[in-house]
């Protein structure tokens, strides 16, 4: 199953739509709310039947995304975020997570393509080095679940080392 975060249900769709709009600003503490208001409906209801069902669930963004943009990003503390993961998720955490890094003046000319982006994809570049820089504490703090994948390559490397991952770590 495909699905993503903030989003996959129809309350967490709302929350999303809630958090990205590019209209006006959203407290930290209530966006880092909203971010769980959403998970934990997403848990609920789709992921744990779909887990429980055997099927795989692959999720655009989880948890460490929160530590990332709310944490690091927002500098909200995260002994915060940690309080909230184990009241939402309890001991539910992803079996791998493919970190795609790039250096955000990498990404910068990306995001312009795009158009104006939503609230997160107008923030400062200082922004997305403080995220990126937690992406890759977590990264080294967990290399055996989370792996990271160089992104700034080429669309058909950066697929070539997405296979390569997988395959390792399920081809066992």
């Amino acid at each position: 199953m495909l699905t993503r975060e903030p989003g996959g249900t129809p309350l967490a769709e709302q929350l999303r739509q809630l958090v990205l709009s590019a209209d006006g600003q959203v407290p930290p503490v209530a966006e880092l709310l909203m971010m769980f208001a959403a998970r934990q409906s997403h848990l609920l209801e789709l992921i744990e039947p779909a887990l429980g069902r055997g099927d795989w669930v692959l999720c655009d963004r989880f948890t460490d995304a929160t530590y990332a943009y709310q944490g690091a990003g927002r500098g909200l503390p995260t002994s915060l975020i940690a309080t909230l993961e184990s009241a939402v998720q309890g001991a539910r955490r992803p079996d791998l997570t493919l970190l795609l890094d790039a250096p955000p003046e990498a990404t910068t000319g990306r995001r312009a393509q795009r158009g104006k982006g939503d609230r997160f994809e107008q923030e400062e570049l200082q922004f997305f080095a403080r995220v990126r820089g937690a992406y890759l504490a977590r990264a080294g703090a967990e290399p055996d679940r989370i792996r990271t994948i160089d992104a700034s390559l080429d669309l058909p490397e950066v697929q070539a080392l997405i296979v390569a991952e997988l395959e390792r770590r399920f081809n066992k």
